[in-house]
C-alpha cells in the first residue's frame, strides 16, 4: 500500500510540475492579449472623450448624462462607457505591474494576484501548452512538482497517522 501511495505522490508531483511549467508561457500570452485589449479600449474611450469634448462636456459629465437619461438604450450606453473607462484604468495598472514584475516568474505572480477574468478566460481558450525550455519554465515546473509532491506526502502521512491512531484507540477501549 505504501508503494502505491508513493507512486501516486510521484505521479501527482509530475503532473503538478508539468502544469506549473506552463505558467510563464500563459502569462506571456496573457500579456500579449492584454496589449491588444488595451489598444482597443484606448480607441473606444478616446472616441468617447472626443465626442464629449465636441459637445462641450467632460468625459465624466458625458457619462453621467448618458447614464441618467430616461431612454434605457442611452442609459445602457452610458453604463457601458463607464465600464470601459474603469476597465481601461484597471488594465493599464495591471500592465504596469506586469512590466515591473521582474521577469517571467514575477509576471506569473503579478497575474495571479489580480487577473482580468474575461482576458484570462480568452487566453486560456486559445492557449496551447508547450514544453518548457526556458529557465523560468523549468523553475516553475520544479516548484510545481515540489509543492504537489510535498502536499501529497503531508496528506498521505496525515492519513496514515489518523488511521494508526484510530486503530490503537479501538484496541485499547474496554469492550
Amino acid at each position: 500500500m505504501f508503494r502505491v501511495l508513493r507512486t501516486l505522490g510521484l505521479a501527482l508531483g509530475l503532473l503538478g510540475g508539468a502544469l506549473a511549467a506552463q505558467a510563464p508561457e500563459f502569462a506571456q500570452q496573457y500579456a500579449q492579449r492584454l496589449g491588444g485589449t488595451l489598444n482597443e479600449l484606448r480607441r473606444v474611450v478616446s472616441g468617447f472623450e472626443a465626442d464629449a469634448v465636441a459637445t462641450g462636456r467632460s468625459r465624466d459629465d458625458a457619462v453621467a448624462r448618458l447614464r441618467g437619461d430616461g431612454d434605457p438604450l442611452v442609459a445602457r450606453r452610458g453604463e457601458a462607457a463607464r465600464q470601459d473607462i474603469v476597465r481601461l484604468a484597471a488594465l493599464e495598472r495591471q500592465r504596469r505591474e506586469l512590466a515591473e514584475a521582474g521577469g517571467p516568474l514575477g509576471r506569473v505572480v503579478a497575474l495571479m494576484r489580480d487577473p482580468d477574468l474575461a482576458l484570462a478566460r480568452a487566453t486560456y481558450q486559445d492557449y496551447t501548452p508547450a514544453i518548457p525550455t526556458t529557465v523560468d519554465g523549468l523553475t516553475a515546473g520544479l516548484l510545481g512538482f515540489l509543492a504537489t509532491w510535498a502536499g501529497w506526502r503531508i496528506l498521505a502521512d496525515l492519513g496514515r497517522w489518523l488511521l494508526a491512531g484510530r486503530g490503537r484507540q479501538s484496541m485499547t477501549r474496554p469492550a
